[in-house]
């Protein structure tokens, strides 16, 4: 068995009266995360581990933010087809363990519903992925709620017979 471990990272601008959303979660809040696709924070920094974890670049490389296919997308298709080009090397994901950094809303309420979107994306178990969020301590660009940031690990797993 080979063990791998990627991390990922990804930050998104918030505009007033914009979606947000956070781990296939449409959070209620009077700002949200701005991009090409749905903007989800959470899921692009989990995708960038998993990538990075199988040596496969970034989520920029296979998902162009100049690709109109990609724009307005699901970020949970995103993360759907991360999962095939992983599975394209023989890895399996092992957990995934991400942090969010944010001022508000309060994240803890949809930390289940999160683990239960990204399970059924990946085929894992909820019980397998750990979700924590924190705020800035109103300092600089997240605590002026102008951006969120997240950060993820993971483990990838090639069992070879």
């Amino acid at each position: 068995m080979k063990i791998k471990v990627g991390f990922g990272f990804d930050v998104h601008q918030l505009k007033d009266n914009h979606p947000f959303y956070v781990g296939g979660v449409n959070l209620e809040h009077h700002k949200g995360a701005f991009g090409h696709s749905d903007a989800d924070v959470l899921l692009h920094a989990i995708c960038d581990a998993l990538l990075g974890a199988a040596n496969l670049r970034d989520i920029g490389f296979h998902f162009k933010n100049t690709d109109p296919q990609w724009k307005g997308i699901s970020s949970i298709v995103l993360l759907k087809e991360t999962v095939k080009l992983i599975k394209q090397k023989g890895f399996e994901v092992g957990n995934i363990d991400a942090m969010l950094c944010l001022e508000a809303p309060k994240i803890n309420p949809h930390i289940p519903q999160m683990q239960q979107n990204i399970a059924a994306a990946i085929g894992i178990d909820a019980d397998d992925i750990s979700i924590k969020a924190t705020t800035n301590e109103t300092m600089g660009f997240i605590g002026r709620e102008e951006g969120v940031v997240a950060y993820a690990v993971c483990l990838i797993e090639k069992v070879t017979l």
